[in-house]
C-alpha cells in the first residue's frame, strides 16, 4: 500500500491543472485543458504533433531478490450532463476519474535483459465511482512495457514505458475531440522490495555516470517518502525535487503547484451567488473547494497566513 504522504504528492500531480481559479467551467482559462502528461492515442498525435509515450528510467541497487512493482496512473475524461439549473452553460461537462494499471511485483534478476508488456483498456460506459448523470466515457487502450539491465554488480537499469494505444480513426478531429481518449496527468509510481532507488537529480559519485544514462521521456523521476527513504519513486510529468512534500497547512487542493492557499480561500468566500452556484452545479471537486473553503475556522485562515521553516534554533 502507498503511504499516505506518497499518496498526497501523488493526488497533486494527478490534479495539476485540473481546474484553475475560479474554478467554472464558463471561465475562459477553464474551457481548454491544459494538463500536463497527456498521453494521445498514437494515430492523433503522429498527425498533430502530441505525444504518445511517456518512458522513465532509474537505477536500482539490489541482488537476486531484488523485486519491483510498477503502477500507472491517469485520469480519463468523461462526458457528464449537467444539472439541470446548469443547462445554459454548456450542453455537458466533462469530468476525470481516476485509473490506475499495477504490473505484477518483478524479480529484476530473473527479468534480466528482456521486456515485459502488459496491456490495458478501459471501456466506454458509466466509470465506476461516478454518481453523475448521463455520465459516459469513452475506451482507451494502453500498454505498459517494462524492462530492465543489469548494469554492473549490484546495479540495475529500470525501464517503464506508458503506450496510449487507443483506436482514433477521425483524421479530422482536433485536441478537444481527441481528450477523451487520452490519458491524463500520466505518471508511473516504482516500488522496490529489497532493493533501493539511486537519486537521478544527485546521485553518489560512484553512480553518476550510470544515472547520467538513464532516458527520461514526459517523465521526472524523483525519490519520494521520508526523508532519506529510498524504497519508492515517483515518475511525475511535472518537475520535482527529491522528497517533494504538501504544506502541512495547506488544507485544499487548489490544483495549482504555485497556490497561494490564503488569497484562494479569501477568494473563493468573495464569489457572487451565481459563480457559486456554478460551482455546485458543476464539477464535484469544484463544488468540495468550495464547501471546504467556506468551512474553514477563522484560525486557519491565520495559519496559512505565514509559516517559517529551516531556521536554526
Amino acid at each position: 500500500m502507498t503511504p499516505d504522504s506518497i499518496e498526497k504528492i501523488i493526488n497533486a500531480v494527478l490534479y495539476e491543472g485540473y481546474l484553475l481559479y475560479p474554478y467554472r467551467r464558463s471561465a475562459l482559462k477553464n474551457r481548454h485543458r491544459w494538463n500536463f502528461g497527456v498521453l494521445f492515442p498514437e494515430s492523433y498525435s503522429a498527425r498533430a504533433g502530441e505525444t504518445s509515450t511517456m518512458q522513465t528510467e532509474c537505477l536500482v541497487l539490489g541482488h537476486d531478490e531484488t523485486a519491483v512493482t510498477v503502477e500507472l496512473r491517469f485520469l480519463h475524461l468523461y462526458a457528464a450532463a449537467p444539472a439541470a439549473a446548469a443547462q445554459s452553460l454548456r450542453a455537458n461537462r466533462e469530468e476525470g476519474v481516476e485509473r490506475e494499471m499495477r504490473a505484477p511485483e518483478i524479480n529484476l534478476a530473473r527479468l534480466g535483459n528482456e521486456s515485459r508488456i502488459l496491456s490495458f483498456h478501459f471501456g466506454a460506459g458509466q466509470p465506476r465511482g461516478t454518481d453523475a448523470p448521463a455520465a459516459s466515457a469513452m475506451p482507451v487502450y494502453g500498454t505498459l512495457e517494462i524492462g530492465a539491465a543489469r548494469v554492473s554488480d549490484g546495479v540495475y537499469r529500470l525501464r517503464a514505458q506508458a503506450r496510449n494505444v487507443t483506436p482514433f480513426g477521425d483524421d479530422k478531429a482536433d485536441r478537444e475531440r481527441a481528450l477523451p481518449y487520452a490519458l491524463i496527468a500520466t505518471h508511473i509510481v516504482l516500488h522496490a522490495t529489497a532493493g533501493e532507488f539511486v537519486s537521478l537529480m544527485d546521485p553518489p559519485q560512484e553512480y553518476a555516470e550510470a544515472a547520467a544514462g538513464c532516458r527520461n521521456a514526459g517523465a521526472w523521476p524523483v525519490l519520494v517518502g521520508e526523508q532519506g527513504q529510498r524504497e519508492w519513486m515517483l515518475a511525475s510529468p511535472i518537475i520535482l525535487y527529491d522528497y517533494p512534500r504538501i504544506a502541512p497547512e495547506s488544507p485544499v487542493n487548489f490544483f495549482d503547484g504555485t497556490e497561494i492557499d490564503e488569497l484562494l480561500s479569501l477568494r473563493m468566500l468573495t464569489l457572487a451567488d451565481e459563480e457559486k452556484q456554478e460551482l455546485r452545479d458543476g464539477d464535484a471537486r469544484a463544488r468540495a473547494i468550495l464547501e471546504l473553503s467556506k468551512a474553514l475556522p477563522e484560525d486557519y485562515l491565520l495559519k496559512l497566513h505565514g509559516a517559517l521553516r529551516g531556521m536554526d534554533k
